[in-house]
């Protein structure tokens, strides 16, 4: 088992959830590489040892951290060894997600695959938010991230001349919708501290939730969710962008 490794005053503190593989474990690497310390959350031990352990590997301070968005326990669980062993929370990504295979048209999506992924996508996201909040308040100047998806904005599924029009899961479009609320929502009601709320789009990137077969790389696909998580104080809070700008909600 990965163990906390001793930090400085100035060290920053990073959760990313979903962090195993993929985009969320090449966000933790790059957080890392600016020497914060980022915590590996993932629902499974033994992929979240393996990547904390990779990470380490590569000169990184990270440690695996479990985190299940369908369990509410092990998030309040999380806060606690966050709070017991750093105290604070400076960077939360919150880049867990699910396709649910029964998720589909909203004529045809079957109900219990679309409130799965909603439970997952959204009110995971939320919770984990919830939970980790009194930890971002301590810390100088925090931020969240939230991993959404241009398949989330309601102006791109409404224009037929989009390239992804087609693409209209229901379960999967409505909860980056609903997640892109959150981060309007936290973004307002935090907007007289120093946190910053922001909704990142990766783009239609090659990962397992696609079957490998987006277009992007995976650096390419971190890009955005990188930049938002390690902004200055003067960047933006309540917005939906990717690695070309403005994303319309």
């Amino acid at each position: 088992m990965t163990t906390p490794t001793v930090q400085t005053p100035t060290t920053k503190i990073a959760l990313i959830t979903g962090a195993n593989k993929g985009i969320g474990f090449e966000v933790a690497r790059q957080i890392g590489r600016t020497g914060a310390t980022v915590l590996v959350g993932a629902r499974n031990a033994a992929l979240g040892e393996a990547a904390a352990t990779k990470l380490m590997a590569e000169g990184l301070s990270a440690r695996y951290l479990p985190i299940d968005l369908a369990d509410n326990a092990s998030i309040t669980a999380a806060a606690a060894t966050i709070a017991a062993d750093y105290g604070h929370l400076d960077i939360l990504v919150n880049n867990a997600g699910i396709a649910d295979p029964g998720d589909g048209p909203a004529s045809t999506a079957s109900l219990s695959a679309v409130e799965h992924t909603l439970r997952i996508n959204f009110l995971g996201s939320v919770a984990v938010s919830q939970a980790m909040l009194p930890l971002l308040r301590k810390a100088p100047s925090a931020r969240i991230v939230n991993v959404s998806s241009g398949l989330g904005s309601l102006t791109q599924n409404a224009d037929p001349t989009w390239q992804h029009s087609a693409v209209k899961p229901l379960g999967y479009n409505a909860s980056k919708a609903a997640l892109n609320m959150l981060t309007v929502h936290l973004a307002y009601e935090l907007r007289d501290t120093k946190i910053k709320v922001n909704s990142a789009d990766p783009g239609y990137t090659a990962t397992d939730l696609n079957g490998n077969r987006g277009t992007q790389t995976v650096p390419e696909g971190a890009a955005e969710t990188i930049r938002l998580a390690l902004l200055p104080d003067d960047g933006p809070t309540g917005t939906y962008s990717d690695s070309h700008g403005i994303v319309p909600w």
